[in-house]
């Protein structure tokens, strides 16, 4: 496959680039959608390795898995998509799921439950960032072979441990999940990459869109899959363009020569309120906004401060002002939207209660440390705990850095303060339980991920093993009842304080329909929008 831009997008994209502040209101093509977005995270679009958020988007659009959910329709829980059907063994260690028939990659290959297995060993022992999704039910390296196999049009997983079904298949309905044409990629495998390389800029999937090309941190165009299983996508094909700033979105927006705008900040959401070629659409999202304590700090490990700091944060006050249409208060790491999330609020801003908290303890003064990244909701924050702060007489220093200086000090236990966001992985309720509430291993030289680590929190071990417990229970009402108790003990004792989740607004033409940009528990879909 060639990845070039045809000539139109080509046309289409310079003129967007290049159009004047003053330009009359253009018009995007009837069968393209024309999106400004933040996509210069982007590393890989292997499904392998992919891990950031506009990477998962595109991920997302090219590939299907074995099982799929409906981000918008979370109770009706797993369906089926490559697979059309799965069981599961008496000893509840075995899944066995059945390939749908006559269902065909980009390449005109036929999808089959060999390239099924191959797709999920070949995410393992690339051991890029996402395998520890499949790490989590025994599968290493070394044994994947004998635990992912095929046997007709059925895969076979075999698992370490009884795990609940629901948290199994919600994994395997990840991105990592994705089933890749194994003939295609390793036609372009180098040396032991499993074609690595070759598929962090093209496809070999079986989705609604093949990739016509991307061009890291200028663009990524998708063309629609004609011949796709589930019927071709409404529109010929999708242009994501990297426009950096707020206020350049909104023009190229305003103008019309954008469909859709994903970056706005509230004061150009607000700014756009009155044009009726326009419209906004809120959707709550999965991302947590919290603040970490360091409990190598002396002062933020004694719990009288953990308490404290909970109530000098201005919730409504900063939900009601820079956060404004955002983000919403959500206390709790379970996203609003997950299995088990649980809508307790208990803290408000009260700095007398802080005071008194912290003079019983014998607490009147104080400095510690934030390193923050310079995105402005950040600092903006940090600022406005600073000035709560010293209002009980405690000293907040700010250090502004670059995000990939802020997450190395961060991931090497140096932030005394961190404020920031957490993205779930995957859709089930142990991806944000594994990383708040658990730390089996709190040692400088054990290099865990987990925030709890990340912010030397000792787990006790009683959470420790409620977390472990949960992703076992078979049943959906237990299981829910385990991570609102979990919830619960977390919010007494926890000092990792989840203080909103996040709010997508994405501005777009009155003409656009049925977006969607996933949701709490998955990322955008391309296939079901449409142009009037």
């Amino acid at each position: 496959m060639q990845n070039r831009f045809p000539l139109r997008a080509l046309m289409l994209a310079s003129a967007v680039a290049l159009a004047p502040a003053g330009a009359a209101w253009a018009e995007t093509p009837a069968d393209t959608l024309v999106i400004a977005h933040q996509i210069d995270d982007i590393i890989s679009l292997d499904p392998g390795q992919s891990f950031e958020f506009s990477g998962q988007d595109v991920v997302r659009n090219l590939y299907d898995r074995l099982v799929d959910i409906d981000p918008l329709d979370l109770a009706a829980g797993i369906k089926p998509s490559l697979a059309e059907s799965w069981e599961v063994s008496e000893d509840g260690k075995t899944i066995t799921l059945t390939m749908r028939e006559g269902v065909k990659f980009h390449s005109g290959n036929p999808v089959r439950a060999e390239d099924a297995a191959w797709s999920l060993q070949r995410a393992v022992k690339l051991n890029k960032s996402p395998a520890f999704i499949l790490n989590q039910f025994g599968f290493t390296a070394e044994n994947v072979d004998e635990r992912v196999t095929f046997d007709g049009n059925r895969l076979v997983l075999q698992l370490d441990q009884p795990y609940a079904q629901s948290y199994v298949l919600n994994c395997l309905a990840s991105e990592v999940g994705s089933v890749v044409d194994k003939e295609t990629v390793m036609a372009h495998a180098e040396g032991e990459d499993f074609g690595n390389a070759w598929l962090s800029t093209n496809d070999a999937g079986s989705g609604p869109f093949t990739l016509a090309t991307w061009r890291p941190n200028e663009a990524v165009q998708l063309t629609a899959n004609p011949d796709y299983w589930q019927g071709a996508p409404a529109l010929a094909r999708v242009i994501v363009r990297h426009v950096q700033e707020s206020s350049a979105q909104r023009l190229l927006l305003e103008q019309g020569d954008v469909d859709v705008a994903r970056n706005l900040t509230p004061t150009d959401v607000e700014g756009i309120a009155g044009n009726d070629r326009l419209k906004v659409m809120d959707e709550l999202r999965g991302r947590i906004l919290y603040m970490g304590l360091s409990q190598k700090d002396p002062l933020l490990s004694r719990p009288e401060m953990v308490e404290a700091m909970k109530y000098l944060i201005d919730y409504a006050g900063m939900e009601s002002s820079f956060l404004k249409g955002q983000w919403k208060v959500h206390q709790n790491f379970l996203p609003e939207g997950y299995l088990g999330a649980s809508d307790e609020n208990p803290w408000t801003h009260d700095i007398e209660k802080a005071r008194q908290i912290l003079t019983d303890a014998g607490i009147t003064s104080g400095t510690v440390r934030t390193i923050v990244r310079d995105i402005r909701e950040y600092v903006d924050a940090a600022q406005t705990l600073q000035a709560a702060m010293a209002q009980v007489g405690l000293t907040l220093e700010i250090q502004q850095m670059t995000g990939a200086q802020v997450l190395d000090a961060y991931r090497a236990r140096q932030v005394p303060v961190f404020i920031g966001e957490w993205g779930p992985d995957y859709a089930d309720p142990h991806t944000n339980a594994s990383t708040f509430a658990h730390n089996p291993n709190n040692a400088d030289d054990a290099g865990l991920s987990q925030l709890a680590w990340r912010n030397s929190w000792a787990v006790p071990d009683e959470m420790n093993r409620a977390v472990e417990a949960a992703t076992l229970e078979g049943d959906t009402d237990k299981r829910v009842q385990m991570y609102l108790d979990i919830q619960s003990q977390y919010r007494e004792i926890a000092p990792i304080i989840p203080m909103f989740q996040k709010i997508e607004q994405v501005a777009m033409q009155q003409n656009v329909q049925n977006w969607t940009s996933g949701g709490s528990v998955s990322s955008v879909l391309y296939r079901q929008v449409t142009k009037e």
